[in-house]
């Protein structure tokens, strides 16, 4: 069984901004840079057989390249918060992407949950006794008008994700340009 996700790597400037943000909050344990990505698609834990149907059908996915911007700064979780994450800008070309990765995914027999897609870069993960909640939670809000450069979206990529103590690493399997 492999552990994996479709999503869109990030441009190493866009990293470094968000990098940047990260330091301005109080996180425990912000994500590595090299971790940072925006979603398409969670896969959870799948037989290689299905894997290589995943890639197939995802080879397949076609949209044109768009320009995507990050905007604002937001928790998930409510009062109990569990993650830090920028959000993406409304986006009909990234919400036109994201169906069609979750289709072919659902096509190459991948049973997807079916939750509202909210499309964010996650900054960090949040531990469940986190006592500097409100001062996180302030300095969040303080960043709402948080505004990212556009960058042009020409492929995405697939995923294998690894859980280890230290925290989750992730493994480029494929990547699928657009067009």
């Amino acid at each position: 069984m492999i552990r994996a996700f479709a999503a869109l790597s990030l441009p190493e400037a866009l990293r470094f901004d968000l990098m940047l943000v990260q330091s301005g909050l109080p996180l425990p344990r912000p994500l590595p840079p090299e971790n940072l990505h925006l979603t398409l698609v969670f896969l959870g834990e799948i037989p290689e057989p299905t894997l290589a149907d995943v890639d197939a059908a995802f080879s397949k996915v076609r949209v044109p390249p768009f320009d995507l911007a990050l905007a604002g700064l937001d928790m998930f979780g409510g009062a109990k918060a569990r993650s830090v994450h920028a959000e993406a800008v409304p986006s009909a070309p990234l919400l036109q992407l994201q169906a069609k990765v979750e289709t072919a995914a659902r096509s190459a027999g991948v049973v997807v949950a079916g939750r509202r897609y909210a499309p964010h870069v996650t900054l960090a993960r949040l531990p469940e006794r986190f006592a500097d909640r409100a001062r996180l939670e302030a300095a969040v809000a303080a960043r709402i008008a948080y505004r990212s450069e556009p960058f042009l979206v020409e492929d995405f990529c697939l995923y294998r994700s690894w859980l280890s103590p230290g925290g989750s690493i992730y493994d480029e399997l494929a990547r699928y340009t657009l067009g």
